[in-house]
């Protein structure tokens, strides 16, 4: 018997995945790590790992991790009382990650973020280029906001937030929420005994935004922020779960496509939608001319842009920036994000791949633009 390809079960087979862990989850309602609860879900990636998924960890706990090894009650509110406490609790959370993954023979990387490597272009391809050479080399990341540097107007304000956009960077597929409740409710549950599990809706219907109450006294995010976060999710056209990252296997149960948590599915496919956030960051800053050849692939294909194809670099831009793709006859053709200055795009230019770090006496990317960072026109 054909067994019909649900959202869930599309979610649930989908390569990668980004996995977002909440600090009441990770602490033990602020108790400290829960080294039992870390090392079952370390277990269970270790899992999904051998049937060939990529997966990238959000892990909230640094800060309720520094309470709890200094004895501290209360969540700071001072900004540089935080960082002092994260960079306390950070240690213990990436020791403990390390030692159990180091169990399956699975190496991890710590990988700490603030909005401005994420909002600058070039720092954007940076992080992109890392976290995807990290997947590559098999190696799981573990990241976290730089709490310790970050200032309190260029905060994430929440890892609920932070995994959105993480999942946006590495066009994941999916986007893991495990937190303390069972899912999204049609009213708070803590307050309303007749609350029902609301099971599947779309990321982007504002009655969703309705029914989320605030967050616990451990974390900076509740409910609302999670569908703010399946909302930033779904521009780069990912699904987002939130379960209860209590529940046994949650993480193999969700591979299998079982019905659990909330499923916040995006309006678009994947690709359409990639483009479409993509598109809405489209500030030009110079422009690629190419050859007939490139021009025609691009348009007819889809393909990333070499620097063999490209005869002209126009304006002054860095790697980063978008900048225009040009027919020979000087028709815009597509717009991307490149990935080498104007003045390293001049050297290269006309250029095979391979012969890019002989010139240039280094390589950041084998392409001028990949695919996934084009939008024909």
């Amino acid at each position: 018997m054909k067994i019909q390809m649900t959202d869930r079960i599309k979610l649930g087979r989908a390569k990668r995945w980004v996995i977002k862990i909440g600090s009441a989850l990770i602490t033990n309602e602020g108790k400290g790590l829960d080294t039992d609860a870390i090392q079952r879900w370390a277990e269970q990636m270790a899992e999904l790992r051998s049937t060939g998924k990529e997966l990238l960890l959000v892990s909230s706990g640094a800060v309720a991790e520094g309470m709890s090894r200094i004895g501290m009650t209360q969540r700071p509110r001072a900004l540089y009382e935080l960082q002092a406490v994260a960079a306390l609790g950070q240690m213990g959370l990436i020791q403990h990650f390390e030692s159990c993954f180091k169990l399956h023979d699975i190496h991890t990387a710590q990988v700490l973020l603030t909005h401005e490597d994420l909002s600058d272009r070039k720092r954007y391809l940076n992080a992109r280029s890392t976290l995807n050479t990290l997947m590559k080399i098999g190696a799981i990341p573990i990241i976290n906001e730089n709490d310790t540097v970050a200032t309190e107007e260029f905060r994430f304000g929440d890892n609920d937030t932070l995994a959105a956009l993480v999942a946006n960077l590495v066009e994941a597929d999916a986007l893991i929420i495990l937190t303390d409740q069972q899912g999204l409710y049609d009213k708070d549950p803590r307050q309303n005994q007749d609350a029902e599990l609301i099971s599947e809706a779309n990321a982007t219907d504002p009655a969703i935004m309705s029914m989320a109450g605030t967050g616990g006294t451990l974390g900076r995010g509740g409910m609302r922020t999670k569908i703010t976060a399946a909302q930033r999710a779904a521009r780069s056209g990912a699904a987002t779960l939130i379960a209860s990252g209590r529940a046994e296997n949650v993480l193999l149960e969700i591979a299998k496509g079982t019905e659990l948590g909330t499923l916040l599915s995006p309006k678009t496919e994947k690709l359409a939608a990639r483009k479409q956030w993509l598109a809405g960051h489209l500030i030009v800053r110079g422009s690629l001319q190419l050859d007939e050849g490139a021009s025609k692939a691009l348009s007819d294909s889809g393909v990333s842009l070499l620097a063999v194809g490209v005869t002209r670099v126009n304006g002054n831009f860095n790697r980063g920036d978008i900048v225009s793709c040009l027919s020979p006859t000087g028709r815009e053709v597509a717009r991307g994000l490149v990935n080498y200055s104007a003045d390293e795009a001049r050297k290269i230019m006309g250029k095979t791949s391979n012969e890019i770090e002989n010139t240039l006496g280094y390589v950041d990317e084998p392409e001028l633009i990949h695919r996934d960072n084009l939008v024909l026109l």
